[in-house]
């Protein structure tokens, strides 16, 4: 078999995919209970990124493309008030949210998935204070994982400008006056492994279709470049391998078919500092009829 570029957009078949990203200079995931350090598996010293890391950029680039189209609504937003949302599909529906039956409930969780693109994709919990029901995503991502161990920095860094004047220097005296001490965590340079799947049997339930999987994969190579801000330095996507099966249930295990995208350090490379520090193969040999390889992004 032999990769292809086409973008594999059929939501009725099984997807397993690999992601590679890296991180120059920056934050890719802070840890709030480090003191926002770069999160770290404390046996390995391998960086982690969060599921929900990896989702929020995903949500920030469908609402920056689509946010403006009622199917492509973003459910789980910054200062967002969840049920004020599900009382959204109520009014929708000229229901009470206060005497939903379950028809009502499943009613209201149907129009929930068809207007939110990340409900119908990631799954939620909507069963707070205005019942909306749960739904279980057919897409699931694990946590990136560093190739190496990553080196956690805390730069300390000033601010010239004050917040406020000091009462105790005089007025006119600007040059005596000090500014805000700070730190920013970093890393020097990462190299991370997240992978992904797609089941269609959740994908029928939420109406997930083969337009929800292009703009997924669209996400998943471009979303870095639309979430850039300082702390997180050069992010970027080095490879999106997609193994698509020809039917629902799928035509081999997914851990074989990631384990066949393989990431290593170059001989006589002590710090890696660039991914061409690195070599990426995909064993391509023996690999099922059944299952095809489409390498949307690479290097």
């Amino acid at each position: 078999m032999t990769a292809t570029i086409q973008l594999p957009t059929d939501a009725a078949n099984r997807h397993d995919f690999v992601l590679l990203f890296d991180v120059t200079n920056g934050n890719p995931n802070g840890d709030p209970d480090a003191g926002n350090l770069p999160r770290v598996d404390p046996e390995t010293g391998l960086g982690i990124v969060t599921d929900v890391a990896l989702k929020r950029k995903v949500r920030n680039y469908v609402d920056a493309l689509k946010g403006t189209e009622e199917r492509y609504k973003i459910y789980v937003q910054q200062g967002a008030i969840l049920n004020n949302q599900h009382a959204r599909a109520y009014s929708a529906l000229g229901k009470d949210p206060k005497k939903a039956n379950q028809a009502d409930i499943g009613a209201a969780k149907a129009w929930m998935c068809e207007n939110f693109y990340d409900i119908r994709t990631f799954g939620a919990v909507m069963s707070t204070d205005v019942n909306a029901g749960q739904v279980r995503g057919p897409v699931q991502l694990t946590f990136g994982r560093s190739v190496d161990p990553i080196l956690g920095l805390d730069a300390a860094i000033t601010r010239v400008a004050l917040t406020k004047p000091d009462p105790k220097q005089a007025a006119e005296d600007e040059t005596a006056r000090s500014g805000t001490m700070g730190r920013k965590a970093y890393i020097p340079y990462g190299l991370y492994v997240a992978h992904g799947f797609f089941v269609p049997s959740f994908a029928k339930a939420t109406g997930f279709d083969d337009n929800d999987l292009t703009l997924l994969w669209q996400a998943l190579v471009n979303m870095w470049d639309l979430d850039r801000s300082a702390s997180r330095g050069l992010t970027g996507c080095r490879g999106l391998y997609v193994f698509s099966h020809s039917s629902p249930l799928g035509n081999a295990p997914a851990h074989k078919l990631l384990e066949r995208v393989q990431v290593r350090r170059k001989d006589g490379v002590e710090a890696p500092r660039a991914f061409s520090d690195y070599t990426v193969t995909v064993n391509q040999d023996d690999l099922p009829d059944e299952v095809q390889l489409h390498v949307l992004a690479e290097g």
